[in-house]
Parts: structure tokens; C-alpha cells; sequence
């Protein structure tokens, strides 16, 4: 079986160790890497990474934001170096609400300015949107790269949670996953369904995450307990610009999402669609500087 995550032994070789910080916050302990940007700059940028994801994620766009201005990244509940929730895998802050409420609690307890972009890949724009909608957070924009917040359509939709809720319920089952995919063939085909091909360094990252049994607990309960009917359902009541980023070679997120999202939208907050050729689900990290271009500077600036 793989080892959880252990920062004693994992995290010196963790990109960016140097920013890290444990922060108690809303019944969590959280991993928080903080820039406090550059001298003149302002603002403050918040990073939510996907599900199964982590900080790593942004290893390379976070410093190029850096540049312009604070910048927060966090690791999700459950997910890489942030405990599970008290209530284990069917604790509430494992959903949209709860998650979003957690987060909002974290950024009063941080010593950083509050954010006024967040940037959210995958779930995390999911999250973004609902702590803006719910009034965690006070964001100028949001910015989603291949943002997962439709429901997935047909069988899959319908199974989706149901079928996390079950695996995330049995513990047996995150530890023969994380067992499993110690098989460098598993992370391979993994990575395949996302549309992206990383370099060495970023199969490494993963290679270390998907193999703690942890993570993975904490990945299955975060799908097991989003309900993304819901969010879609309060997409028109938004009143903060959304930008969208879509890799096209993306097959996570059907980047045909993409555009019904903006149309959900009241008129005021549909931001710009911008579609990235060969880049897939994990575009950011495939391209960062690109990526960077789009985030900065602010269009509404």
C-alpha cells in the first residue's frame, strides 16, 4: 500500500516549501502557500486547484501572478497536505457550500489582503463561483480554467456521485487505489484522460499524491458530496465577471461547457471565453505563461 502525505518528510521537496504555512481554520488544518507579491503591486490573488489536485498545481503560474500582486494557494480539505474534515468523508465541508464556507473562514484567519481575483481550475471554479454567490469572498472576478460547474450529462451524470459516495464509504477502497496507482501505467492512463501532457516533474507530483491512500479518501469524498445542479441552478444570480480558459484537447470538462456557462450568466458578468489549441484539462500547468497572459493584467482595470 502507499504512504499518506507527511509534510516532516514530503514537504521539503514540495515546490515552494519556502511559501508554505499551516493555518487552523473552520475545524481544518490547512496547507496554505502565500506570495506577498511584488513591492508596489496590489491585490490579492486566491488559487483553488481541482479535485485530486494540490498547490503543486500551480507551480509555475503562481510565481508569474506573483508578479502583480498577492497570491494564496490552497490545499482543498482532504486533499494533499489540508486534513479531512471532522466528519470524515460525509462532512458537509466536503460540498460546494461547506467547502466555500470553510475557504471564507481560512482567508479571515490569514494575514493577507483579502482576494480580489480568484482563479479556480476545474472544481476549483466551482468553488470560486459558490464563495462568491454565497459571500465568502468579495472577488472583483473569477477567473475558471476548464471550469467543471455543469453537470456532467447521461449515465455518468446521473452515477457520478453515487458511485464516489459508495467508494469513498468502504476506507479499503482509497488505500487499493493508492496501491494501485503506484503502477507508473495507472498515473499514465490518468493523465491521458485529461487531453495534457506534463513534463517529468509534474508526473512525479502526481505520482506522490495518487499514491496516498489520504488523498485519494479525500478526492472520492469531494466528488462524492458536490452537487453541481445546484450551482448551476444560482449561475444567473452572480454579480462578479467570470473569464473562462478552455483547453481544447480538454476530455475532463466537455469545452462545450464552456460557452453555456457565460450564456447562464446576467449580462453584466459574462467575461471573455478564450480556447487554448493543444492544450488540455491541465493547461495551466502545460503552458503557464500563456495561461498568466490571459489572467493579467485585469480587464476591467
Amino acid at each position: 500500500m502507499g504512504h499518506d502525505l507527511d509534510w516532516r518528510r514530503d514537504g521539503p521537496g514540495w515546490p515552494h516549501a519556502e511559501r508554505s504555512r499551516f493555518v487552523q481554520a473552520g475545524g481544518l488544518r490547512w496547507h496554505v502557500q502565500v506570495w506577498p507579491g511584488a513591492a508596489g503591486t496590489e491585490g490579492c490573488c486566491l488559487l483553488l486547484h481541482g479535485t485530486g489536485a494540490s498547490t503543486h498545481s500551480w507551480r509555475d503560474l503562481a510565481p508569474l501572478l506573483a508578479a502583480h500582486g498577492a497570491v494564496v494557494a490552497v490545499d482543498l480539505p482532504g486533499h494533499a497536505f489540508t486534513g479531512m474534515p471532522p466528519g470524515g468523508a460525509g462532512s458537509p465541508q466536503l460540498g460546494l457550500p461547506g467547502m466555500a464556507r470553510a475557504l471564507g473562514a481560512l482567508l479571515q484567519a490569514l494575514d493577507a489582503p483579502p482576494p480580489d481575483l480568484l482563479v479556480g481550475h476545474s472544481a476549483g471554479a466551482a468553488v470560486a463561483i459558490r464563495m462568491a454567490l454565497d459571500g465568502h469572498a468579495q472577488p472583483r472576478r473569477i477567473v475558471g480554467l476548464n471550469a467543471a460547474v455543469l453537470p456532467l450529462g447521461g449515465w455518468a451524470g446521473q452515477w457520478f456521485s453515487p458511485a464516489a459516495k459508495l467508494m469513498a464509504a468502504v476506507p479499503l477502497v482509497p488505500q487499493l487505489f493508492a496501491w494501485r496507482a503506484r503502477d507508473p501505467t495507472v498515473l499514465a492512463r490518468l493523465l491521458e484522460g485529461t487531453g495534457s501532457q506534463l513534463d517529468a516533474t509534474g508526473q512525479a507530483l502526481y505520482q506522490r499524491l495518487v499514491s496516498s491512500p489520504a488523498h485519494a479518501r479525500g478526492a472520492l469524498a469531494m466528488m462524492a458530496n458536490w452537487d453541481l445542479p445546484r450551482l448551476a441552478a444560482d449561475l444567473p444570480q452572480l454579480a462578479v465577471r467570470l473569464d473562462l480558459v478552455v483547453g481544447e484537447r480538454d476530455h475532463t470538462v466537455p469545452p462545450a461547457h464552456a460557452p453555456r456557462i457565460l450564456a447562464a450568466l446576467p449580462p453584466g458578468s459574462r467575461g471573455r471565453l478564450t480556447l487554448l489549441p493543444d492544450l488540455g484539462h491541465l493547461a495551466h500547468e502545460e503552458d503557464p505563461v500563456s495561461v498568466a497572459s490571459l489572467i493579467l493584467p485585469d480587464p476591467d482595470a
